[in-house]
């Protein structure tokens, strides 16, 4: 056999036993031919929102340049929740606003939340979109992370087997309780932070003899980080809580006296651990108290405690909506232009990580 022909074992074909290489090539065009078929396709994102926070999902939509998209939601008289597109949304990247949390001023708790999200991902799957991307600002359910005592449900997992289920191809949340969480997914689960915004603006107020505090021994690494992301000195806090929701506070390690104190933590509820931590401080001869955190949870008597508690200022940021009594003290700073980023790397298959250089990980 030359090196112009190759073998052809059936014996048919061009030249008996061989093939010719011009006859080759014409078989090979003719198989390339019909391998693909190129239809100009382009990537579609639409952007919806349930209720739990559509004030930030309209900033998104403004800053990515598109309209939100139209969709029902709404609560029957049983109280199950309802959706349905108004539009198709066929071969679309969908991405769905919706912090698991309660929105008072619309009606909605914060298991209505997960329910809504859980149906509009389903809707989305039966409406053939591409792929379906839950946003969910603040995770909820994320501090049932772990068994504390026994026969205690293991709830952040179930929450992600459930949304699972329903058929998110990918998870966008922020400053996860425990950052261990994102083990609990199948699906890539892409973690932002709002520390650096945080911190941004911390460093631009310019606060003299500054010390960071950490509410507990769990939150020292966060604090530690963002401490020496802003040239302060750290100090710790030795916290017990007796009971669900309930903290006490038994002394401070490190000075804080005659300086101005910024307590840190990932997100305010009840805010009795503030309260406690804000008393603390100012005992132990801190000036002025200010704080810091994700995700303003605000539940139960937490608008007492905080105007009780005598801080400076509290920042935090619109993961889930402020409720329009709110102490006056509140300062909050938007997530949205984070969000939009990230949307756009995971839209344009791009690297998430670059967002923050992959310095996301900060407990």
């Amino acid at each position: 056999m030359t090196e112009s022909t190759l073998f052809n074992p059936t014996g048919s074909g061009v030249g008996g036993g061989a093939y010719t290489r011009a006859a080759m090539s014409a078989i090979e065009e003719s198989v390339s031919a019909g391998s693909h078929l190129d239809i100009g396709y382009d990537k579609r994102l639409m952007l919806f929102t349930g209720r739990a926070n559509p004030a930030l999902a309209s900033k998104i939509a403004d800053r990515l340049g598109v309209e939100l998209g139209g969709v029902t939601t709404k609560t029957f008289s049983n109280g199950e929740v309802y959706c349905r597109y108004h539009d198709s949304i066929r071969g679309a990247d969908v991405f769905i606003v919706q912090p698991i949390c309660a929105n008072p001023d619309l009606g909605l708790t914060a298991n209505d939340a997960l329910m809504e999200l859980m149906v509009m991902v389903d809707a989305a799957v039966g409406g053939s979109a591409h792929r379906v991307i839950a946003v969910c600002p603040w995770y909820g359910y994320s501090r049932q992370d772990k068994k504390s005592a026994p026969r205690e449900p293991i709830s952040a997992r179930l929450v992600a087997r459930m949304l699972e289920s329903a058929g998110i191809d990918r998870l966008l949340t922020m400053d996860l309780h425990s950052g261990q969480i994102q083990g609990f997914f199948q699906k890539p689960c892409d973690h932002m932070t709002a520390m650096f915004m945080l911190t941004q603006y911390f460093d631009d107020l310019g606060l003299k003899d500054l010390v960071v505090v950490s509410p507990d021994a769990g939150r020292v690494k966060l604090n530690k980080r963002f401490a020496a992301t802003i040239g302060a000195d750290l100090a710790l806090l030795n916290k017990e809580r007796p009971e669900h929701q309930r903290a006490e506070i038994g002394h401070i390690i490190g000075d804080v006296r005659g300086r101005t104190a910024l307590i840190v933590d990932d997100l305010i509820d009840t805010a009795g651990t503030l309260r406690a931590a804000a008393e603390t401080v100012l005992d132990e001869g801190a000036t002025e108290v200010y704080a810091a955190a994700t995700h303003p949870v605000l539940s139960g008597n937490a608008f007492e405690n905080l105007t009780a508690a005598g801080f400076k200022e509290i920042v935090v940021t619109d993961t889930i909506p402020l409720p329009g009594d709110a102490p006056e003290n509140i300062r909050v700073l938007s997530c949205a232009d984070l969000l939009t980023t990230s949307i756009r790397q995971i839209f344009t298959d791009g690297s998430v990580s670059e967002v923050f250089g992959g310095e996301n990980q900060l407990f």
